[in-house]
C-alpha cells in the first residue's frame, strides 16, 4: 500500500511515516517507480511506533526496542519499567492521601499525622541528602 493509505490507516500524516522511517528504521518497500510500498509488516511495527509515541517513549527508545539485536536495549526497557513503577507507587501513595483527606476530620491537614506524613514523603521533592551509617 501506498504511504497515504498507510497513514490513514494509521492516523497520522505522510510526513509523520517518512520521520519514523529514518528514526527507527522502518523501512518500507519501494515500487519500480520509487514510491513506499507499506506491506501489513511494516503498518504492524508502525502501529507499536505510534503505541510507543501514545506513551511517552522517544524515537531512539522505540528504535532500540524494534529491534531484538540492538545495544542497550534491555537498558531501556528496565529503565522504563523502573520508570512506570515508580510512578505507579506514586500514584497509589496520592491516591490513599486523597482518599484520607476526603474523610481527615482534623481542622487542618498539617494537624493530622497522616496527612503530615504524605506531605513529607511527596516524591516531587529534591531527596534529602543521606549520611552513611
Amino acid at each position: 500500500m501506498r504511504i497515504g493509505e498507510a497513514a490513514g490507516r494509521l492516523g497520522v500524516a505522510t510526513h509523520v511515516l517518512r520521520h519514523w522511517e529514518d528514526a527507527c528504521g522502518i523501512t518500507p518497500d519501494r515500487t519500480p517507480a520509487g514510491y513506499r510500498d507499506y506491506t501489513e509488516e511494516h503498518v504492524r511495527r508502525l502501529q507499536v511506533v505510534r503505541s510507543c509515541r501514545s506513551v511517552g517513549l522517544g524515537l531512539e527508545e522505540i528504535r532500540l526496542i524494534l529491534h531484538r539485536d540492538e545495544q542497550g536495549r534491555d537498558g531501556v526497557i528496565a529503565a522504563r519499567l523502573e520508570a512506570i513503577r515508580r510512578q505507579r507507587a506514586e500514584l497509589d501513595a496520592a491516591e490513599a492521601f486523597r482518599e484520607h483527606v476526603r474523610e481527615c476530620r482534623h481542622n487542618f491537614i498539617t494537624r493530622c499525622e497522616s496527612c503530615s506524613a504524605y506531605a513529607l514523603a511527596d516524591p516531587s521533592r529534591p531527596a534529602e541528602p543521606t549520611s552513611p551509617l
